[in-house]
C-alpha cells in the first residue's frame, strides 16, 4: 500500500500536526483492540492510512513469546554480551540486543538468582550495572565457542516472511512516470521504455542482452527506483537455533526515521529491524555457488544469508551473464525451480533444509548471444527478453550533448559532425551508448594535462579516438 502524499502546499508543521490528531483519533477509537503482534502489517484503509506511513511496520513486542524467542536464547545473547563489553547496565543491554527493558528485567533478575550476573552497581530509574559472575562466565565463553554471536536479537524466521509477503515487490506497479523518474538521468528511447514497463511491471525477472557498452547494466541498476522507495529487514534471523546475518551494509542503505515523516511514536517500533531502501544487489563474474548458499563461519558460528535472501523485496542483478565462475548451467539449474515458484530451499550447518521466500527482480545481463547461452526450458521461465540496441545517430548525438553539459565542454555540433564522419562513418563502426562519456572524458583529460581550454576540437578528438579505439 502506498503512502498517501501530503498536501505540498501545506508546511512541514502542518503535516506533522494532522498526523499527530489521525494518530490520536485512530488510537481513541481502538483502544479496546490489543496491539498487532511483532512483524504485523497495519491495515487501515486506503483514505484513512496517515501520510508517510509504511506499509508494513514492524511493532515492538509486548511479551517475550511475541518475540519468538525463548529465555534461554535471550540469556545466551546477554551472557555473550556481557563477556565482550564487561559491565553493562540493563538499559544499555537493552539498547544492544534491542529487546524492550521490559521484557529483560525478568531475564536479569533469573540471571541474578542463578548467580549468572551480579550486581556491580546501581543504575538510574531503578537499573543496576551488571557483571558476570565466574559461573556466568564459564558459561558464556562455552557459548561463544558454538556461536559468538551477541548483536540485535534475532527474528523468527515466520515474521520474516510475513513481512516479504506485506512488503512484496510483484505486489508494486509501476506506472510510465514512475519509469521515467527512475531513468531521468538516462536517455532511455519510448520504445524501450514501452518494453521494460511491463517487464518490470510483471516482478518476475527478465533477460537485458545486446552489445557490450549499451547501458545494460545502467539499466539494471536504476530498476528498483521505480517501485516503492523503503522497506523493513530484520538485522538477523533466528532459525533453527541458527543466527542467520540478514541485514549486510555493503548492499543495504539504512533510512533512519525522520521528523518530516510524521510519525508521532517511533519508540513503538520493533528495534530488531533496520528500514532500508529497496535493495539493488549485482553480482557479476565473481559469482559461484557458494554465494547463493547459507554461508557458515566456522571460527565464529554465525551464518550469512545469500544473495537472494538479501535481495528479497528488491532486484538481484546477475552482470555479464554466462562470464561467471561457476558453468551458466550450474546456476539456472540452482535457480529454475524458485523462479517458477517464488520460494527457495536453503541448507543450514546443523544439516537442516528451510524455505524462504523468493521474492525479487531478477535481472540477467549479458553481451552474449541467449541462445548459446541457455535452453528453452530456462528461457521460458523468464518471459521477456529484451535488446538493448545501439543507438541512432540522432541518440548519439543528443548523448554528446548531455555529457559535454556534465563535463563542461562547450557543445560542438560542428566537431561532432566532423567525429561522426571521419572515425565513424568512414571506419564503418557502430555506436555505442558508453563512447560519448568516454571520449569526452579522455578530450578532457587531455586538455587538463596540456594546460588547453576544455573544448572539442579535430586534434582533441583524433587523440581521444586514438587511444580509445587503439585495438578496438
Amino acid at each position: 500500500m502506498q503512502p498517501v502524499t501530503a498536501n505540498p502546499k501545506r508546511t512541514s508543521h502542518d503535516a506533522i500536526l494532522e498526523n499527530l490528531v489521525h494518530r490520536v483519533n485512530t488510537l481513541v477509537v481502538h483502544e479496546t483492540e490489543r496491539s498487532p503482534k511483532a512483524g504485523t502489517v497495519v491495515e487501515l484503509p486506503a483514505r484513512e492510512l496517515p501520510p508517510l506511513m509504511d506499509a508494513f511496520i514492524p511493532e515492538k513486542p509486548s511479551s517475550m513469546a511475541e518475540t519468538g524467542l525463548t529465555e534461554s536464547e535471550v540469556e545466551a545473547l546477554i551472557l555473550k554480551l556481557l563477556l565482550s563489553r564487561g559491565n553493562l547496565s540493563g538499559r544499555s543491554i537493552s539498547e544492544h540486543v534491542k529487546l524492550p527493558f521490559v521484557l529483560l528485567e525478568g531475564p536479569l533478575r533469573q540471571m541474578k538468582h542463578d548467580q549468572l550476573v551480579v550486581y556491580r552497581a546501581s543504575a538510574p530509574m531503578n537499573d543496576y550495572v551488571y557483571q558476570l559472575a565466574e559461573i556466568g562466565r564459564e558459561r558464556a565463553k562455552r557459548m561463544a565457542e558454538h556461536c559468538s554471536y551477541f548483536g540485535a536479537a534475532p527474528v523468527s524466521l515466520k515474521d520474516y516472511i510475513a513481512s516479504v509477503k506485506a512488503q512484496s515487490i510483484a505486489d508494486q506497479h509501476p506506472t510510465l512516470a514512475d519509469l521515467q523518474r527512475a531513468f531521468e538521468d538516462l536517455l532511455i528511447p519510448p520504445r524501450m521504455l514501452a518494453r521494460l514497463g511491463p517487464a518490470i511491471n510483471s516482478g518476475r525477472g527478465f533477460l537485458l542482452y545486446g552489445a557490450a557498452g549499451n547501458g545494460k547494466t545502467s539499466i539494471a541498476e536504476r530498476v528498483t527506483l521505480a517501485f516503492g522507495a523503503k522497506i523493513w529487514i530484520p538485522r538477523a534471523l533466528g532459525v533453527e537455533g541458527e543466527i542467520i546475518r540478514l541485514y549486510d551494509p555493503l548492499n543495504h542503505e539504512e533510512v533512519p526515521i525522520s521528523e518530516s515523516e510524521g510519525w508521532c511514536d517511533t519508540t513503538r517500533i520493533d528495534q530488531r529491524w533496520v528500514r532500508i531502501r529497496r535493495p539493488t544487489i549485482i553480482a557479476g563474474g565473481e559469482l559461484t555457488m557458494s554465494n547463493l548458499e547459507v554461508a557458515f563461519n566456522t571460527t565464529t558460528g554465525i551464518s550469512e544469508a545469500p544473495l537472494q535472501l538479501k535481495s528479497n523485496c528488491g532486484t538481484l542483478v546477475i552482470d555479464d551473464f554466462g562470464r561467471q565462475r561457476m558453468s551458466v548451467q550450474e546456476l539456472l539449474n540452482r535457480w529454475i525451480v524458485p523462479l517458477e515458484k517464488r520460494y527457495d530451499f536453503l541448507n543450514l550447518a546443523n544439516g537442516k533444509k528451510i524455505q524462504v521466500p523468493f521474492d525479487q527482480l531478477i535481472i540477467f545481463s549479458t553481451n552474449l548471444e541467449p541462445r548459446d547461452l541457455v535452453d528453452e526450458a530456462f528461457l521460458r521461465r523468464i518471459p521477456y527478453k529484451i535488446e538493448v540496441t545501439d543507438p541512432s545517430e540522432e541518440e548519439f548525438r543528443t548523448l554528446m550533448q548531455m555529457m559535454c553539459q556534465t563535463l563542461r565542454i562547450p557543445y560542438e555540433p560542428a566537431q561532432v559532425d566532423y567525429l561522426i564522419q571521419r572515425h565513424y562513418q568512414a571506419a564503418g563502426r557502430p555506436f555505442r551508448c558508453c563512447q560519448p562519456r568516454d571520449l569526452l572524458l579522455q578530450v578532457r583529460s587531455h586538455c587538463l594535462f596540456h594546460g588547453l581550454p576544455l573544448e572539442l576540437s579535430e586534434d582533441n578528438i583524433d587523440c581521444a579516438v586514438a587511444n580509445y579505439f587503439s585495438v578496438m
